[in-house]
Parts: structure tokens; C-alpha cells; sequence
């Protein structure tokens, strides 16, 4: 169980990606005031984790009503987390979470927790794919899946710290430091995505 749980953390922690939401909520609330800056970091990871619990409660059930096997599935959300991978270490912008209108629309929005940093920057379709891997692999396991909420909490808690010291984070790492640890997680993200297609082909062929 332990070992499934890191590797869940490993997994789910490079998707969501703590470290890229420091220059985004830096720059999308640039001369906001402390006190909304803290009420936007604290709504957006309680929004994603509320988003994250709901498609860990019913993602399996999805599948199943969709009539979409687990393996099927592996295979589509390896083959997305490996566009991201790619996205992430040649510092490249797929549309893998927004698109250019969706952006430059977050920053005439003056709340900004639900959209764009909840979904899909926090809990984007990367996340969400992991998230339905990984509930169906937990199954009918009470312990394991409050371990497997357990460890979303700790990544929204992560994002969450992340956010509120994105000023004073900024100005240590800088955005080189940011993009060369976005890359390093990058390199990590696509030999997992690679390991779910695998996976997922060995389940629907053997």
C-alpha cells in the first residue's frame, strides 16, 4: 500500500506541477492586494481538491457506464501525460491546460480562483486522468483510498504553499529556476506515462 501511495504522490505531484503555479499566480495577481491574494490561493485548492474527491469517488463508475476499460484508459492517459511531459521539458505550450483566449480572459477576471488556477491549471486534464487511473486501481479498498485522498490533500496543501509565497519565491528562483525544475519533473513525468501505455497494453492484449 505504502508503495502505491508514493507512487501516486510521484505521479500526481509532477502533473499538477507546484512549481509552475508560482510565476502564473505571481503574475495574475501582480498588484492585488495580500489579503486577496490569500483569499485566491486558499479558494482555488480547496475548489481543485473539491474537483479531484469527486472524480476519485466516481471515476470508476464513469468508465463503466461509458463502457471504457481501465486498460483503454491507461493507454489515453499515458499518451496524454507523455504530450505534457514533452510540453514541460522543451518549455513549449500545447493548450494541454488553456488556450491563449482562456488566458488572456483570466486576466481581466478579478477572480481568479476557480478559472483558470482550480481547473484547469490545478486540476487539470493531466491530474483528472491520473486521478481515474488511479481510483480504478484502488477499487474496493477503504484504507487505500482515504491514503489515495490523503495524498491529493497533500498536493493541494503543497500548491497552496506555493501560492502564497509566489512573491517571495519569485524572487529567489526566478524564472529560470522555475523552468529548469519544470523540466527535471518533465524527464520524470514522461517515463511514467510511458510505463501506463506499457501498462495498459499488456492488460488489453495478455
Amino acid at each position: 500500500m505504502t508503495d502505491s501511495l508514493v507512487k501516486f504522490f510521484v505521479v500526481f505531484f509532477v502533473v499538477v506541477e507546484p512549481v509552475s503555479l508560482i510565476p502564473l499566480f505571481a503574475g495574475l495577481t501582480e498588484g492585488a492586494s495580500r489579503r486577496h491574494q490569500r483569499r485566491m490561493a486558499f479558494k482555488a485548492a480547496v475548489i481543485a481538491f473539491g474537483i479531484c474527491v469527486l472524480f476519485a469517488l466516481g471515476g470508476s463508475r464513469f468508465l463503466a457506464v461509458m463502457g471504457i476499460s481501465l486498460s483503454a484508459f491507461r493507454i489515453a492517459g499515458g499518451s496524454l501525460l507523455f504530450l505534457m511531459a514533452l510540453e514541460m521539458v522543451f518549455a513549449r505550450h500545447s493548450g494541454t491546460r488553456s488556450t491563449d483566449p482562456e488566458e488572456a480572459e483570466s486576466r481581466q477576471r478579478e477572480d481568479i480562483s476557480v478559472f483558470p488556477l482550480a481547473f484547469p491549471f490545478i486540476a487539470g486534464p493531466g491530474a483528472l486522468a491520473t486521478i481515474l487511473l488511479e481510483s480504478g486501481e484502488v477499487g474496493p479498498h477503504p484504507v487505500l483510498f482515504a491514503g489515495f485522498i490523503a495524498v491529493v490533500a497533500l498536493v493541494m496543501v503543497v500548491c497552496l504553499t506555493a501560492m502564497l509565497a509566489a512573491p517571495r519565491l519569485m524572487s529567489v528562483i526566478g524564472v529560470t529556476g522555475a523552468n529548469v525544475m519544470n523540466r527535471l519533473s518533465g524527464v520524470v513525468l514522461a517515463a511514467l506515462a510511458v510505463q501506463y501505455v506499457v501498462d495498459g497494453i499488456r492488460g488489453s492484449f495478455f
